[in-house]
């Protein structure tokens, strides 16, 4: 054989051989290595978006915490209020029931003193009419009327 023939039956070879994986071969190639980077920049993607989504999370969950903060501060606040409003109505109300019972107390006293002192009264006009009594029975003379004052005085 000739080395020219050989070779133009070698290079018609390979022609077909190129175009028969042009053909047939390559489109699948291309396409596999064009899904496949697709999938792979699919997946970069979705990388990117889930860093940014938990950056977004960390800066909601941070905003949420603050937020907690604040609100249990101003609930802190709020029964502290409330708890020294409570004091205050408690020292009113004890003082208010103190004052209402050293009014019953006075009224009570006096009340007692005013009794004492009609009984007194009645004793002593009875003394004085037991006095005026044995004065009148007895001779009026200065000894006897003085001796019946000091007994009288005496008795009171």
């Amino acid at each position: 054989m000739n080395l020219t023939v050989t070779m133009i039956a070698q290079a018609i070879t390979f022609f077909v051989f190129i175009f028969f994986c042009k053909k047939f071969v390559w489109p699948p190639l291309v396409k596999a290595i064009e899904s496949r980077q697709k999938e792979i920049a699919d997946g970069l993607a979705a990388a990117e978006r889930g860093k940014q989504e938990l950056q977004q999370a960390a800066k909601r969950t941070e905003e949420i915490m603050l937020e907690a903060r604040q609100r249990a501060t101003e609930l802190l606040t709020q029964a502290d209020k409330r708890a020294a409003e409570i004091v205050e109505e408690a020292k009113t109300v004890a003082k208010n029931e103190g004052e209402r019972l050293i009014a019953g107390a006075k009224a009570e006293i006096n009340q007692e003193v005013l009794s004492a002192k009609e009984t007194l009264r009645a004793q002593v006009a009875t003394l004085a009419v037991a006095g005026a009594e044995k004065i009148l029975r007895r001779e009026v003379d200065a000894k006897t009327h003085a001796d019946l004052l000091r007994a009288v005085q005496a008795e009171l």
